[in-house]
């Protein structure tokens, strides 16, 4: 048993618990209970700790700068794996395929068994041996044969040099621009040094059929003097062997193959155009000039534009007047001269702004230089490799006539029919052996958790959280661990229920495989597998923390999750539906990625879900095509990042826009990347307590403004972690931990600051005061009390006021922004569409519930609002569902129905349907 004993980290009361070895374990409770608390701060980090302690003594110098959880003791426990919903990869070399490894089998299985073809002519690329060579020649020559080596440059000297090298060799014959001389009869006036062609012969052989080895040791001779190159003579033909790779018909070298041949993270393989990205980067004329109805006076060349560059300013008006344009007229209006001449040309002491940046990069050793060029540049395919990333070595091998560039551009489904159908030949098979094994197992493994619509090209960085545990949840059954402790977060987040079963599955083979898997999961039919389940509660934040049940799953019985599972408490269909019509958004030939021209409607004023499974082409949809086309249709302007490739989906007509005052997302991206950023002061509570604090007898007496009193500005904040708090630490081979400033001890202020006090609490006092707490307290504070009761309405109500938003997952930050929205949703008018994405990642059912009650208040108030969803619960309450597919990929991308639930509830090719149909006969 793995036995817990007083574990106090964070929010948990000193709970002790037993979870039993080698079993599945789900940890549940609503949110903010303190689930991650026990299962990653407490749990996974005394695992980590152990697995450091059996490594080196240079490893161990680390565990004094890594927090102890709070406990008392750990006993039983294994080394641990942590599978969290992060994606780590922030670089564009990393892909599906290098981080799942795939491609390293692939790199293995084309260095083994590839076919070789000449990057010039295509013909096939040979490699010879001696007893390939041997038997060509018996089998093809008749009669009798010479064998010789052509005399390496390295060897071509000064003619006396060569006679008497060859001499102390032994090799009396030569052919010289094929005329037979022999070394005793070399005429005086006969300069082998400037011979065309010099070729020594090794031996003469009657007839090969009969020479026995003598015809291989003959060739092998030939091999070792003449660098790798063997001529064998006879009446009518000349037949070349190399030990070299090279094409056998127009004797193109090539390189000889190995693993690192095929990696475009290796300089051996990587395209020598763009290093290996599969794309360079380019000055676009669309960036450098971002609005073309502007006139030079009024910044149509946008770099110049910034306070720096005042005096390139004043020079390209004056050029400008000096080639007969006006600087107040439209960039658009200019002359096609004109235009070239200010941004490639160069006049005098003016330089076009082309040739500029293109200097000014000689200063890209400077961060700022870099970013500052990088708003002006497009990723463009690489034309030497097409995309590709490898060099014209390593696309002239393939297998089952594809490259291996061609296998990675290919769905992880495509790949394994593609895997299992080509044919090797029975010796490739038998070299490729576990090569082909492992490589089919390890796409099996990342089909079963959902990922079959991914290529092995795809960036890592593109991957949401769950792509990027699932994939990590495939590497750690393709490790094939045992007597190991996995502890994953909420695995089924971006997940179909389709896919649920398959990924719950899996984790029963990593326990089947003599594991301990603890799982922090809200999914009920992931706790109904579950051999064990832990539930913390009752409630969240400081009302949480408790353990409320541990034990088998069907023995939950008084608790919240127990109550959901045997039925006693569940969300309902609403009893009637919001009517739809006669305000709709539609879209006509909507496309992008994998959407097939797709025409959708929207109602107005009502709860859109769009569902699908996973690579369907929902966010396609609802990001690319729908956000996008509005944001330009509303605002007149995109914040599309279009210097790193984000695109606006298209379509052939929309309409029903007119009715919308703006569009709103909110997805689930971090609302800060430093601790500084935390929820008071996301929703601009922040300013309130300040103007409190600064209100203080003591502030007054001392001067102190709000301003004193923000971590964010010099001033009262601690000058040594800059009001951060804590202090990163680069831990080298593990990832850097952030540990409590010493100046500070952690409360981001000065010491003289922190003696001001409302009813004596600090200012760092009242950070660490729950949302719910602070309700409490500060309910005389009718705009502060608003905007915490809004936190409090979307399950936030646990949350620390100053907690980092580094600590946050994606789920909080979303509801953080739905909090924000509501907010100012009261002090501004007109009627918005809010797209979310996944809005129940991380939530209980319990909290699930109080979120539709959110959703319905933004929809009542006349709004429309759109979800992404996989929740059954959600998607049965929605007034209109939108369901692609229906499958994933290139398998998907359509519109498989759109009505409301019941309507896909009936459509047969529906996956969502067919779950949503049981859901359905319930009632409300």
């Amino acid at each position: 048993m793995l036995r817990v004993v007083n574990a106090r980290q964070h929010n948990l009361k000193g709970i002790t618990v037993e979870l039993p070895h080698r079993r599945l374990v789900v940890v549940t409770g609503p949110s903010g209970s303190g689930k991650s608390s026990l299962a990653f701060d407490t749990i996974y980090a005394e695992g980590q700790r152990r697995y450091i302690e059996s490594l080196s003594t240079y490893a161990k110098q680390f565990l004094e700068r890594m927090p102890k959880p709070l406990v008392d003791t750990i006993t039983g426990i294994a080394p641990a794996v942590a599978i969290e919903q992060q994606n780590p990869a922030v670089s564009s070399r990393s892909t599906v395929g290098t981080a799942t490894e795939v491609y390293d089998y692939l790199r293995l299985l084309w260095a083994r068994v590839g076919l070789q073809f000449c990057r010039k002519c295509g013909a096939r690329v040979v490699r010879d041996t001696t007893t390939t060579a041997g038997d060509r020649v018996r089998a093809e020559a008749a009669g009798p044969i010479q064998v010789a080596f052509p005399l390496p440059a390295s060897a071509r000297l000064s003619h006396q040099t060569i006679v008497e090298n060859l001499r102390a060799l032994g090799f009396l014959r030569l052919l010289v621009d094929g005329v037979p001389i022999h070394l005793d009869d070399l005429p005086e006036s006969a300069d082998l040094g400037h011979a065309t062609e010099l070729l020594v012969v090794i031996d003469r052989l009657a007839d090969p059929a009969k020479a026995g080895a003598r015809l291989e040791e003959a060739i092998g001779q030939a091999f070792q003097e003449g660098e790798g190159i063997a001529i064998v003579l006879s009446a009518a033909v000349r037949r070349r062997f190399t030990e070299q790779p090279a094409c056998s018909t127009c004797d193109t070298p090539a390189l000889p193959l190995s693993p690192a041949l095929f990696s475009f993270n290796n300089p051996r393989g990587a395209c020598g155009g763009c290093k290996g990205f599969g794309a360079v980067l380019e000055y676009d004329e669309s960036l450098i000039v971002p609005d073309p109805s502007r006139s030079l006076t009024d910044g149509a060349i946008d770099p110049w534009t910034k306070p720096r560059y005042e005096a390139r300013r004043r020079l390209l008006v004056d050029t400008g007047r000096k080639l007969g344009a006006d600087p107040a007229a439209p960039w658009s209006s200019l002359k096609a001269t004109v235009k070239r001449e200010l941004l490639h040309g160069k006049t005098g002491r003016f330089t076009g702004i082309f040739p500029f940046l293109k200097a000014l990069e000689e200063k890209r050793y400077k961060q700022y230089i870099r970013v500052f060029l990088r708003q002006y540049q497009l990723a463009r395919t690489c034309p030497a490799c097409q995309g590709a990333r490898l060099n014209e070595h390593a696309l002239a091998v393939r297998i089952g006539g594809r490259t291996i560039a061609d296998v990675a551009s290919l769905s992880l489904a495509d790949l394994r029919l593609w895997l299992a159908g080509i044919d090797l030949g029975p010796t490739a098979r038998l070299i490729a052996g576990d090569v082909s094994t492992e490589l089919a197992a390890r796409v099996s493994f990342l089909i079963d958790v959902g990922l079959g619509y991914l290529s092995l090209e795809r960036q890592t960085r593109t991957l949401s959280g769950g792509e990027a545990q699932r994939i990590a949840l495939a590497n750690a059954l393709g490790a094939k661990l045992v007597d190991s402790l996995y502890v994953l977060d909420e695995p089924s987040i971006g997940l179909h229920p389709r896919d649920t079963d398959r990924l719950l599955g899996l984790l029963c083979r990593l326990r089947d495989a003599g594991n301990t898997v603890i799982v922090v999961e809200h999914d009920l039919a992931a706790i109904e597998r579950a051999d064990y389940m832990i539930e913390l509660g009752p409630g969240s934040g400081e009302r949480g923390g408790f353990l409320v049940h541990a034990g088998p799953v069907h023995a939950a019985r008084d608790t919240l999750t127990g109550q959901y599972l045997r039925g006693e408490k569940r969300i309902g269909v609403p009893s009637a539906r919001r009517p739809t019509g006669p305000r709709w958004l539609k879209l006509e030939g909507a496309r992008l990625h994998n959407l097939q021209s797709i025409d959708v409607q929207l109602p107005l004023g009502t709860l859109i879900a769009v569902t699908g499974v996973s690579g369907s082409g929902k966010s396609t949809l609802v990001h690319d095509v729908i956000y996008r086309q509005l944001e330009a249709r509303l605002r007149g302007d995109v914040s599309i990042k279009a210097h790193l490739g984000e695109v606006i989906g298209s379509v052939d007509a929309m309409t029903g826009h007119e009715w919308l005052e703006d569009v709103v997302l909110i997805d689930q991206s971090p609302i800060g990347r430093s601790p500084r950023s935390n929820p008071i002061t996301y929703v601009k509570g922040f300013d309130e307590i300040r103007e409190l604090f600064s209100e203080q007898p003591l502030s007054r007496s001392r001067r102190y403004t709000p301003a004193t009193f923000s971590f964010n500005t010099g001033g009262g904040r601690c000058e040594q972690c800059d009001g951060a708090g804590q202090v990163q630490v680069e831990m080298v081979f593990l990832a850097d931990v952030f540990v409590p400033c010493e100046a500070c001890s952690g409360t981001r202020f000065k010491r003289e600051v922190l003696d001001v006090r409302i009813r004596g609490q600090s200012i760092h006092d009242v950070l660490q005061w729950t949302v719910d707490d602070a309700m409490v307290r500060f309910r005389h504070q009718p705009k502060l009390g608003a905007a915490l009761w809004h936190l409090q309405q979307v399950g936030l109500g646990y949350l620390r006021l100053g907690q980092p938003a580094t600590t946050l997952s994606g789920g909080e930050a979303q509801r953080l922004k739905i909090a924000r929205e509501l907010i100012q949703a009261g002090k501004r008018s007109g009627r918005k569409l809010y797209l979310l994405d996944e809005p129940t990642t991380g939530l209980h059912l319990d909290d699930v519930r109080q979120l539709i009650t959110v959703i319905d208040r933004l929809v009542d108030a006349g709004h429309t609002v759109v979800v992404i969803e996989h929740h059954l619960d959600v998607i049965k309450r929605a007034d209109w569902v939108i369901d692609l597919g229906p499958e994933a990929g290139d398998g998907g991308g359509r519109l498989v129905a759109q009505g409301p639930p019941e309507l896909i509830a009936a459509t047969p090719a529906s996956h969502t349907g067919r779950f949503l149909k049981p859901l359905l006969a319930g009632g409300p």
